[in-house]
């Protein structure tokens, strides 16, 4: 199925999976911290490579966190030039009082939510998505 650009069209089909598992993000100087650990994903910044990886693996490995997330998957394949998903997403989860993290990939757009709170974003997202 090729990529979808229509926001109507993203936001009807986004279908929210909530993915097991507890997130964090942590700063390190150099992959190398990591072993054999491969992180879900991650950045590089000028103070650090970012990474993102299961709570149990990064208390296992040392690294320091402050922030548990769930992890959502929107499963539309999102086009990365598409227009205003994040946005509308973003929004709905603001209007919640859910803060939220996203990460585009080539085919689908991952949100990163306070753990306590991810049944609830999938539920505002998909009421979101019913709306359309």
């Amino acid at each position: 199925m090729p990529a979808i650009t229509d926001l109507s069209e993203l936001l009807k089909h986004m279908k929210p999976l909530l993915n097991t598992g507890e997130y964090v993000f942590c700063s390190i100087a150099s992959r190398a911290q990591l072993g054999a650990v491969e992180p879900l994903g991650s950045f590089r910044e000028s103070e650090g490579l970012t990474v993102i990886v299961e709570r149990e693996q990064a208390q296992e490995l040392g690294l320091n966190f402050d922030y548990v997330a769930a992890w959502l998957t929107l499963e539309v394949h999102s086009a990365l030039a598409a227009v205003g998903l994040t946005a509308a997403v973003a929004k709905a989860l603001a209007d919640a009082g859910i803060s939220c993290n996203v990460i585009a990939g080539f085919y689908h757009d991952h949100l990163f939510v306070d753990h306590a709170q991810g049944a609830r974003a999938q539920q505002v997202l998909q009421q979101l998505s019913e709306g359309q």
